[in-house]
């Protein structure tokens, strides 16, 4: 079994990190960090340009998330999926046996999360595997 974490360096990635490293370690199992890398767009020489662009993006993020784990005695993998973040989460967690799916909210009421449709709304409404929102940290 794994924990899979979706990381994207925002202030509720960053906490949902520390909390996804406490989970990791209290069950002993290793850390998958998931970048859902989907550029916008069909086709053309822009999205390929784009889409490489985000794709380094989430090279670049997850490195720091890396080294944490790496810090914190975790076992980690990288998946930088071509996919929109729920989906890339999904298929890392049934790829990894997760044992649960851990992400990092903006602090949007639950309403605008339904109708924008932010990561964990779907994900708490797609994933057979239980999904561990941690909210942003308050602010002083």
């Amino acid at each position: 079994m794994s924990v899979v974490l979706g990381y994207d360096e925002s202030p509720g990635a960053e906490r949902a990190l520390r909390v996804a490293l406490e989970v990791a370690t209290a069950f002993g199992e290793p850390l998958v960090l998931v970048y859902g890398a989907a550029a916008p767009g069909a086709a053309g020489e822009e999205y390929r340009a784009h889409r490489e662009a985000v794709l380094q993006a989430g090279r670049s993020a997850l490195a720091r998330a890396v080294e944490a784990a790496d810090e914190a005695g975790v076992p980690s993998t990288v998946e930088v999926m071509d996919d929109k973040p729920a989906q890339a989460l999904l298929a890392a967690a049934a790829h990894h046996d997760a044992r649960v799916i851990i992400v990092g909210t903006w602090g949007d009421s639950p309403i605008r999360g339904a109708l924008l449709g932010s990561t964990p709304h779907k994900l708490l409404h797609l994933s057979p595997v239980p999904v561990l929102c941690v909210p942003t940290e308050p602010e002083p």
